[in-house]
């Protein structure tokens, strides 16, 4: 009997598989087998050599198949690629399995509701693979959101064709996106956007300015063609400044302190802390088999990767709108 209730959980192991084990699929199959309360027990992919490559590196038995998988696992991380992500996590969820899904959690925002709406059904958790959520800068903003004002986020890297199955907007602006609507927690009012392909034939580099109702304004960039590697999101509020560098691992705040440094000019106390390199991937995965023993919802649920992917769709909508007729007048 598949393990899904708290019960009788702790007594063994989660058995997991890892479907997909290209580039990020491999690292989660090896993150799996540094859990001891996890049992990689497979991995699959089509692709043969790939498949047969990881199995040999941690000597577990590969499959082609992901149906063939179903008997043998209780939870699985679907690594795939997105246009291959809503059909393989339904049919994991249908039999009452575990479903970790790699970012953007599908295709479509008609896709992820009908997912979520499977994992209600049968009871299995759906937690969706927004990295940055585990990174310690991003931990160490908890309890420092006080209204945000203004945010700013630049997420930059040099171009890369394992990523070019899905637009920059999917690929890494949907990181910000889904870190900037859990802090700013109002449903959006306004979204302006603007981007262009460079390299590939998809969006390479976009700029979104999204107004939320509560009249905070977030300025978002996101480029895959870039000569350096950037991952910055600044929040001002009232009496703060905020400062998070996921790719540095730093995080700093400012404060409006109660002395003046000059005549009607607050004094500012800063506080700036720098983390360990850390392994955001593992956590991820920990936290994952950890919400199946213990019943509880995922850090990433399905309904904040569904929310994430919406608003990346009206951005690239917008920017196909304006494309469409730029070429129109040209």
């Amino acid at each position: 009997m598949r393990l899904k209730i708290t019960e009788c959980i702790y007594m063994t192991k989660i058995k997991c598989a890892v479907i997909g084990v290209g580039y990020l699929g491999r690292f989660h199959a090896q993150k799996f087998q540094q859990l001891d309360n996890a049992e990689l027990v497979a991995i699959c992919d089509v692709n043969a050599s790939a498949c047969e490559a990881v199995s040999r590196e941690l000597t577990v038995p590969a499959y082609m198949d992901y149906h063939d998988l179903f008997e043998h696992v209780d939870a699985v991380s679907i690594a795939a690629t997105t246009k291959e992500h809503f059909e393989i996590a339904k049919a994991c969820l249908r039999r009452g399995i575990h479903v970790l899904i790699e970012k953007p959690i599908t295709e479509t925002v008609a896709q992820a509701e009908e997912l979520i709406a499977l994992a209600k059904t049968h009871r299995v958790k759906l937690q969706v693979g927004h990295l940055e959520r585990f990174n310690a800068a991003r931990l160490a903003l908890e309890g420092h959101i006080d209204r945000p004002l203004f945010i700013e986020s630049n997420r930059l890297a040099p171009f890369n064709p394992r990523g070019t199955d899905v637009n920059v907007i999917l690929d890494l602006m949907i990181h910000d996106i889904d870190i900037i609507q859990t802090i700013v927690k109002s449903p959006i009012k306004q979204i302006d956007a603007h981007g262009t392909p460079v390299l590939s034939t998809a969006i390479d580099i976009a700029n979104a300015r999204i107004t939320f109702e509560n009249n905070c304004v977030a300025n978002v960039t996101a480029s895959r063609v870039s000569f350096k590697t950037e991952r910055k999101t600044r929040i001002f509020q009232p009496n703060s400044y905020i400062s998070i560098d996921f790719q540095n691992k730093q995080f700093a705040i400012f404060h409006k302190g109660q002395t003046e440094m000059f005549p009607g000019i607050p004094d500012i106390t800063r506080q700036e802390s720098v983390f360990e390199k850390g392994d955001a991937l593992l956590e991820e995965i920990k936290s994952f088999i950890n919400c199946i023993q213990n019943d509880t919802p995922p850090l990433v649920t399905g309904e904040e990767g569904a929310a994430a992917l919406a608003t990346a769709e009206k951005i690239t909508n917008l920017i196909h709108q304006q494309l469409d007729a730029h070429h129109a007048a040209s």
